[in-house]
């Protein structure tokens, strides 16, 4: 299929009926063809061709990835490490499609700070953006402004990419999980001492014996889900005051189907509940909105380190109903959170000082708030979803038919 003829980049779409942005927007990952903050939700311009077939959306530090159904990648925001895949370094204030990839299938997409990954359907896995902690699994620290192909996994298979602050995971098709880039805080496994990068990638082991369905990173830190729902977390600590270098299973009670991660928090979603964990400034819930909620400690028994299993224990907080709706897809900033119900409501909270909140103010929220879209049709909860960079927000009508 001839891609680069069939999307047509300079046609974008003027209303606001199925894409919104709100949040940091200085160096365009808004895609709203400006360079400003905006408190309130903005139309995202994806190309009018993309309308109903955006399938997922990666937030990185300050530019964003769109993915389509058919593997289509769409990249905008910040360029100036080469991230945007586009053969420069400039800010790119509205998505613009990756020619580099008008060829390929991609099925997987991950955004870091200033790095970005892709996967293809055949198992290949293409990077660009920043290398200074080798989190482009090069085997050098040198930025790349186009993607290449990491030669590390051309005899293997990638199925998932997940990529934090300045290390990337990669999950591959026979259940082995690797890392590379920053490893000081443990989050691309066990290393040699001393060791604060890896520029190619390296096996992390001390996962038991289960499939592993997800992987998951941000800032410091990096997340498994396997099949059953058991989650495991290793890097800087988030449960306790010590990181850890090996996966850890936490709250084996709890079957868990999705897992976000924040800087300092992850938010974990169960039978449409939702809980959050991690010591935070912005998040942390309200006594008097969740002293009804039911709460939960964990002592992880786990723990590889030698230390008092008092200073180990951390609270798994239910977040408080949201008008007795179920949650059905969660997003996490640096800082903030989100959250999409069954009937398609968008709540977010935490810190606002961008405006990510999207409740046009640059308050911190404590609690879940509704996110007034501006949409009058009825959505249904399986087309929306939510999604997080830094201190951005984006939200995605996906299930429209498209034009």
């Amino acid at each position: 299929m001839e891609k680069a003829a069939a999307v047509e980049e300079e046609e974008q779409e003027e209303g606001a009926a199925w894409a919104w942005s709100w949040g940091a927007g200085t160096d365009g990952q808004l895609g709203n063809g400006g360079f400003q903050d905006h408190h309130l939700p903005q139309p995202l311009l994806f190309p009018l061709r993309c309308r109903g077939r955006v399938s997922f959306v990666a937030g990185g530090g300050a530019h964003a990835i769109a993915l389509t159904g058919d593997g289509e990648v769409f990249t905008w925001g910040r360029g100036t490490h080469g991230q945007l895949g586009h053969g420069d370094m400039e800010n790119i204030p509205h998505p613009k499609f990756v020619k580099f990839f008008e060829n390929y299938s991609i099925t997987c997409v991950s955004a870091g700070w200033n790095h970005s990954g892709f996967a293809t359907d055949s198992g290949q896995l293409f990077m660009c953006g920043d290398g200074s902690f080798g989190q482009l699994g090069a085997g050098d620290n040198h930025p790349r402004n186009l993607p290449f192909e990491v030669a590390y996994f051309t005899t293997k298979h990638v199925v998932r990419v997940a990529f934090g602050m300045r290390h990337s995971l990669v999950l591959l098709k026979d259940n082995s999980v690797y890392g590379f880039g920053s490893a000081r805080r443990g989050q691309i496994g066990r290393c040699a001492r001393n060791q604060k990068f890896y520029n190619v990638p390296k096996l992390i082991d001390g996962f038991p014996n289960c499939k592993i369905g997800n992987i998951y990173a941000n800032g410091d830190h990096s997340a498994a889900l396997d099949e059953s729902g058991q989650l495991y977390i290793w890097g800087r600590a988030l449960i306790g005051e010590h990181d850890d270098d090996r996966p850890q299973p936490v709250f084996p009670s709890l079957s868990s189907s999705q897992v976000a991660l924040g800087w300092h928090h992850a938010l974990v979603l169960s039978a449409g509940e939702l809980y959050t964990i991690g010591a935070y400034r912005h998040q942390k819930l309200d006594p008097h909105v969740s002293s009804s909620e039911p709460m939960q400690r964990l002592n992880p028994a786990t723990s590889s380190h030698d230390h008092d299993d008092s200073s180990s224990l951390s609270t798994l907080v239910k977040v408080p109903c949201v008008d007795g709706d179920q949650v059905v897809h969660i997003a996490a900033g640096t800082e903030h959170s989100a959250l999409v119900t069954d009937k398609g409501a968008v709540f977010t909270w935490g810190w606002g000082e961008h405006g990510q909140l999207g409740l046009g103010d640059t308050c911190d929220q404590v609690a879940p708030q509704r996110v007034n879209i501006g949409d009058k049709r009825p959505c249904s909860s399986a087309s929306v979803n939510v999604y997080c960079g830094s201190g951005f927000t984006v939200v995605v009508n996906s299930g429209l038919a498209a034009d």
